[in-house]
C-alpha cells in the first residue's frame, strides 16, 4: 500500500480552502444515499483526484475480496483461527452461510425463536419471579460488548420500549450496581448475566451481588426464576444457578462487540419486542447487502471508512469526533469506541510486520448541542483539527415539539457550515468596529473572534431513529472498521491489548489482600499499594 501517495495528496490540500471546492454539484457527487438516509462528506477536502486515489487503495488491498471471505465464513480471524460471522445473525433470509461445512442459519433461527419465546413470555407475564408477579424490571450485567451496544440501543429505542424496564452494570466498581439495585424490587426483578465465558471477573463479581440481593427476598429456592443467561459454559451457568432452559449461547465467530445482533441483544428484545427487534435486525441487514453490492462510489460504510483513512493516515488528524444530534444516541460514542478503538487499535499487520502509518484514530463525542457548550471551543479555535461526524435525524418522535427538533436540526447544520467556512480577522475587525473599537483594542479583540476554519466534517442524516435506522446505522460502522482494517492490513477481530491488564489484575488481588509480597512490583506500584492498605500512609 502506497501511503506516502496518500500523505503527499493530504500536503498538497493543506494549501486549499474547502469551500473553494465547491461548485453546483459538488454536494451531490460527495454523497451517497441508502434509500432514505444520506451521507454527506462534500464538507472534506476531498476532491475527486483523491476519491481516485482512495478507490484505487480499495483494489490494491483487495477490500472486496476480504468482504465476501467474510460474508461467506472463512476464518479471517487469523490470530484467533476463527470466521467473523455477526452478519449472520441478522441475514436470516439467507438459504446458508456454511463454517466447517456446516450451515449455521438453522442454528441462528432456532436462537432467535427461544429468544423470542422467553422475550414475549417476560412480556406478557407467563414467566414470572417468586412472587408469580410479572417483572417490572430487567438488569443486564455484562461488560465490554455484553454491556455497550444493549446499553446504546435500548436508550436509542426508548419510544418503542413498552416491555420491563431495562437497566445495564458493567462497571465492578460496586457503587454502579448498588445503585442499580437500590431502586427495584427484588420480587419483580429479572437479572440476565451476561458472559460467554461465564468467567469475567467484572460480570461475575457483579452477578454474585445481584445473586445474594436477591436471596435476601426470594429465598434459595425460587432464585432460578430470577436468573437467564447469555453464555456458552453451560457448566458454569448450571453451577451459578440459571436454569438450562434460560440459558442463550452464540458461537465463536461473533466477536464481543458484534453480538448485540443475537442473544446478547436479549434485553433489548425485552424492551421493544420481538417485531421491533426483528426490525432492527432487517434494519442491518439492508446495510449488509448495500455493503456488498454497492459500487464503492455510492457504498456508505466504504465511503465513510475512505473519509476517516484521509484525515487519520492520510492529513494526520488522531482523533475522531462523533456527534449525534440526537438525545437517544447518547451511548453511541461510547459504543462507537470499543468498535472502532479495540477493533483496529493494532501495532502490527497480519504477518506480525509494525505497520507503516498509525492506526485506528482516537474515537470520541457526545450529543448536540451539549457539546457546544463542552468542547466545541476547542474544535473551532483550537490549535488541532478535528474531523467532525454529525448525526441528524429528519423527523423527531414529539411532533408536538416539532419546533425544538427544527433548532437542533439548524444547530447541526450551523456547526457543520461554521466548522469549514470560519470567521476571517477581517470580519472580525469589522464586527468588532460597529461595536465602537478601534486602534489596538480593536485588532486584540478581532484576533479572539477569528475562527481558521477549513474544517473537515462529515453528515449523516436519517429519516427517523427507529428500530430498522439503528440496525443501519451500527451496521455502518461496523462495515466502516471493517474496510478501515482491510486496509491497515491488520485483524480488526481480536483484541489481545486487553488481555495484560486483566492479568495483572488477577495477580495483584491477593496482594492488596495482604496475602502476597508485593516484593516482585516497581517501585511506584509498591508505593501505590502501601498507600491503599493504608501501611505507609500518614
Amino acid at each position: 500500500m502506497d501511503w506516502n501517495a496518500l500523505k503527499s495528496l493530504a500536503q498538497d490540500a493543506k494549501g486549499r480552502r474547502i469551500e473553494d471546492l465547491f461548485d453546483d454539484d459538488r454536494a451531490a457527487r460527495f454523497s451517497a444515499r441508502l434509500g432514505d438516509m444520506l451521507f454527506d462528506y462534500s464538507k472534506t477536502n476531498i476532491d475527486e483526484a483523491v476519491l481516485d486515489h482512495l478507490i484505487a487503495m480499495l483494489d490494491v488491498a483487495g477490500v472486496a475480496e476480504k468482504r465476501e471471505a467474510m460474508f461467506t465464513g472463512a476464518r479471517i480471524n487469523e490470530t484467533e483461527d476463527r470466521a467473523v460471522l455477526h452478519t449472520a445473525l441478522r441475514g436470516i433470509d439467507d438459504a446458508q452461510v456454511m463454517v466447517d461445512g456446516k450451515n449455521v442459519i438453522s442454528g441462528v433461527i432456532a436462537t432467535l425463536r427461544r429468544m423470542e419465546a422467553f422475550a414475549n413470555g417476560v412480556r406478557r407475564g407467563n414467566i414470572a419471579g417468586e412472587a408469580g408477579t410479572a417483572f417490572t424490571d430487567v438488569v443486564n450485567i455484562g461488560i465490554g460488548g455484553s454491556d455497550l451496544g444493549p446499553a446504546m440501543a435500548t436508550l436509542a429505542l426508548a419510544p418503542y420500549a413498552d416491555g420491563p424496564t431495562c437497566h445495564f452494570v458493567s462497571n465492578v466498581d460496586g457503587a454502579h450496581i448498588h445503585d442499580v439495585l437500590s431502586g427495584l424490587n427484588p420480587l419483580t426483578t429479572l437479572v440476565i448475566v451476561a458472559s460467554k465465558t461465564f468467567t469475567t471477573i467484572e460480570t461475575m463479581t457483579n452477578a454474585q451481588t445481584a445473586k445474594d440481593w436477591l436471596l435476601t427476598s426470594v429465598g434459595p429456592d425460587n432464585l432460578i426464576k430470577h436468573f437467564a443467561a447469555v453464555s456458552t459454559a453451560r457448566d458454569k451457568t448450571s453451577e451459578f444457578g440459571v436454569d438450562p432452559d434460560l440459558v442463550f449461547g452464540f458461537e465463536d465467530w461473533v466477536g464481543g462487540r458484534y453480538s448485540m445482533w443475537g442473544p446478547i441483544g436479549l434485553s433489548v428484545m425485552i424492551a421493544i419486542g420481538p417485531k421491533r427487534f426483528a426490525e432492527f435486525l432487517r434494519g442491518a441487514e439492508a446495510m449488509d447487502n448495500h455493503f456488498r453490492s454497492a459500487p464503492w462510489r455510492e457504498n456508505l460504510p466504504a465511503l465513510l471508512a475512505l473519509v476517516g483513512v484521509w484525515h487519520n493516515q492520510g492529513c494526520g488528524y488522531a482523533t475522531r469526533a462523533v456527534l449525534p444530534y440526537d438525545q437517544r444516541l447518547a451511548r453511541l460514542p461510547a459504543y462507537l469506541q470499543q468498535l472502532e478503538m479495540e477493533s483496529n487499535g493494532k501495532r502490527v499487520s497480519m504477518d506480525g510486520a509494525d505497520l507503516p502509518v498509525d492506526s485506528g484514530p482516537i474515537v470520541w463525542g457526545e450529543p448536540g448541542t451539549n457539546g457546544q457548550h463542552a468542547f466545541y471551543q476547542l474544535i473551532h479555535q483550537g490549535t488541532r483539527i478535528v474531523p467532525c461526524e454529525f448525526m441528524i435525524a429528519r423527523e423527531g418522535h414529539e411532533p408536538n415539539l416539532a419546533h425544538q427538533h427544527q433548532l437542533l436540526v439548524a444547530n447541526c447544520l450551523a456547526q457543520s457550515e461554521a466548522l469549514m467556512r470560519g470567521r476571517s480577522l477581517q470580519e472580525a475587525r469589522a464586527i468588532m468596529a460597529a461595536k465602537g473599537l478601534t486602534g489596538d483594542e480593536l485588532d486584540r479583540q478581532a484576533r479572539h473572534r477569528v475562527f481558521p476554519g477549513n474544517r473537515p466534517s462529515t453528515t449523516l442524516v436519517y429519516p427517523k431513529l427507529t428500530p430498522h435506522v439503528l440496525g443501519q446505522i451500527v451496521a455502518l460502522h461496523e462495515h466502516r472498521v471493517f474496510v478501515e482494517g482491510a486496509l491497515l492490513g491488520i485483524n480488526s477481530f481480536d483484541q489481545w491489548g486487553v488481555e495484560l491488564g486483566k492479568e495483572l489484575a488477577l495477580a495483584l488481588q491477593p496482594i492488596l489482600a495482604g496475602e502476597a509480597s508485593a516484593q516482585d512490583k516497581d517501585g511506584s506500584t509498591r508505593m501505590l499499594i502501601d498507600y491503599l492498605r493504608n501501611e505507609n500512609s500518614s
